[in-house]
């Protein structure tokens, strides 16, 4: 019985991604993820109080997945140019895959107290793994270049995320570009 739920409620994330990287935070709702897995709406219930908990969940699985990716990136690039280069690649990269779409997907205005701080402190370790490429290019303030270099990132992956003019390769070379190009400075 405990696998058979535990073989649901993976089905309701999957769901829920798909959902989310189909048309963001408005589609994923109970009847909608009801009809994706077939179940009934009210053991949608069972497993999820709220959309907020979907959310939550969904961080809690997808986050460490996608920091462990960046993380090996930076750890095969050499020189602390080369893993903020590598720290900037991967993250826009992963944004073609489902799970990132997803949680870009999430706004942090529909989520409660506990989705939200699941989120930062998520960035917050994206953020940690850059301090130390910056420490080592000798930057004065390297957690506030950090943060500030995962907003490039951040602004990057939205750009993508709406299908801009521009080719994904083309944001993908300017960010990486105004990254070194601003932590050089």
């Amino acid at each position: 019985m405990a696998e058979h739920r535990s073989m649901q409620r993976a089905a309701l994330l999957d769901a829920a991604r798909s959902l989310l990287s189909e048309g963001g935070t408005e589609a994923l709702t109970f009847p909608a993820l009801a009809e994706r897995t077939g179940l009934a709406r009210s053991s949608v219930y069972e497993y999820f109080r709220s959309r907020a908990a979907v959310v939550e969940e969904l961080c809690e699985a997808d986050f460490p997945v996608w920091g462990a990716e960046v993380e090996a990136a930076m750890a095969d690039a050499d020189g602390p140019e080369g893993k903020i280069e590598a720290y900037v690649r991967k993250q826009l990269e992963l944004v073609g895959d489902r799970r990132h779409r997803a949680v870009v997907a999430i706004s942090a205005s529909e989520l409660d107290a506990g989705a939200r701080e699941k989120i930062r402190a998520a960035h917050g370790g994206l953020v940690a793994m850059i301090v130390e490429a910056l420490a080592g290019l000798g930057h004065a303030e390297p957690r506030l270049t950090a943060m500030l270099l995962q907003g490039v990132v951040d602004a990057a992956v939205r750009r993508i995320e709406l299908g801009a003019a521009e080719h994904p390769e083309v944001i993908v070379r300017a960010a990486v570009s105004l990254a070194l190009d601003g932590v050089r400075g």
